[in-house]
């Protein structure tokens, strides 16, 4: 995973989570308390209740991306260029500032005008917005969108959102963003659901994330929350996202984010940092799933048939109410697909060992009279414990047959 450098600022895996706070300069912006057409007002506004609560970058959005409302086009983007810089000249805060836009033309002029970064909403369907951010040497952030200017955001399906991350390539400081919110008519909550539960598949294409979902539909929709009342939704989604591998959140609840953010961060799984020893460099991914793994080997140009990433990670079952023979029999066809079975101080069904009779080989007898046993095993591997088999019971048969339909 590479460190970006935004105007000295890094992102990246060895850094805390960035928070992203939010000003538009754009009448049209639903949420109230970041709209602002006065220069002097919007500096207030990024000093006091972004930058002094913790923002690191502040965002400013020249127009609703809303899908209802008409694009701007650049023309008229390029006209409210002059409120967002006047209101940089006046902040008195240090952030990093991004402009938020879908035309290379419009980031020329605000980079040329003082703005630190890029936030390309169209991920790129402008193919000339690489060249303006590689040229300047900025972060740029993009946005999984289909190649077309007035449809940002508008992916569904999560293996489309990776291909469109993908479009028209990256430049050394990109950071990618899959676009969460109802970008599209098409585009439901269930959608946003699956691709958060899927997040760390992103970090296979090895730049950093960012993630905006402050009070967004999908988390308000599963505790039964309008936008005033979704802040602690965003929060507790905040701190997972970070957990998964998000660097930079975006949000209007500054000072709030941040402090989840941090504890997404502290809690997040232990793994090697990148580190340089001698001329090899060596890092730990952060792969959970054969999908994450396929991810990876794509960025290295590997084709994979299903073979390589389901090799890749191990998943772990238990079973109880086994007899004697279940255990053997399990055990054997385990070695010989190349999974493990391990029959042992795992109490069972009861989970209660003051009631388990312990067994002379060190092993327990279960309250309702069967033995415990964990099953190891690659994906690949545990598919081709093949359930017919004659040596099973049949109850063993019926979980060996739940188990491979949740591998396969």
């Amino acid at each position: 995973m590479r460190t970006v450098d935004a105007a000295g600022l890094p992102i990246g895996d060895e850094h805390p989570p960035r928070i992203m706070g939010v000003l538009n300069v754009s009448k049209e912006s639903p949420y109230d308390p970041s709209v602002f057409d006065d220069p002097v007002e919007a500096a207030a506004y990024v000093d006091e209740a972004l930058i002094e609560q913790g923002a690191d970058i502040v965002d400013v959005g020249l127009e609703s991306a809303n899908k209802r409302f008409e694009v701007l086009s650049a023309e008229g983007e390029l006209e409210r260029l002059d409120t967002a810089v006047e209101t940089l000249e006046s902040v008195s805060g240090d952030a990093v500032f991004s402009i938020e836009t879908r035309y290379h033309e419009v980031a020329e002029a605000a980079l040329d005008r003082g703005f630190d970064m890029v936030n390309d909403i169209c991920g790129f369907a402008d193919p000339e917005m690489p060249r303006v951010c590689s040229e300047r040497d900025v972060a740029v952030s993009k946005m999984a969108s289909p190649p077309d200017l007035e449809r940002p955001g508008a992916i569904e399906d999560v293996d489309d959102i990776y291909d469109a991350l993908s479009l028209n390539g990256f430049t050394d400081k990109t950071l990618v963003d899959p676009a969460f919110g109802g970008w599209s008519e098409e585009k439901t909550l269930a959608d946003d659901r699956e691709t958060f539960r899927r997040l760390r598949e992103f970090r296979g294409l090895g730049h950093p994330i960012l993630v905006s979902i402050n009070r967004k539909n999908f988390l308000r929709a599963v505790a039964g929350r309008d936008t005033e009342e979704a802040l602690p939704v965003s929060l507790a989604a905040t701190s997972m996202a970070v957990e998964r591998g998000a660097h930079v959140i975006r949000t209007h609840d500054v000072a709030e984010t941040r402090d989840a953010a941090l504890i997404g961060h502290e809690f997040a799984r232990s793994r090697l940092r990148e580190r340089e020893t001698g001329d090899v460099a060596v890092e730990e991914l952060d792969v959970t799933t054969p999908r994450e793994a396929e991810r990876h080997l794509a960025r290295l140009g590997v084709a994979d048939d299903g073979r390589l990433s389901s090799d890749a990670t191990v998943r772990v079952f238990e079973l109880g109410g086994l007899s004697d023979g279940d255990v053997g029999a399990l055990s054997t066809a385990a070695a010989d697909a190349g999974a493990t079975v391990v029959a042992g101080n795992a109490v069972g069904a009861t989970d209660d060992a003051a009631n388990a009779t312990p067994r002379s080989d060190g092993g327990r007898i279960d309250a309702d009279g069967g033995r415990a046993a964990l099953l190891f095993g690659t994906p690949r591997a545990l598919a081709r414990l093949d359930p017919s088999g004659g040596q099973f019971s049949a109850g063993v048969a019926n979980a060996l047959d739940t188990i491979v339909a949740q591998v396969e």
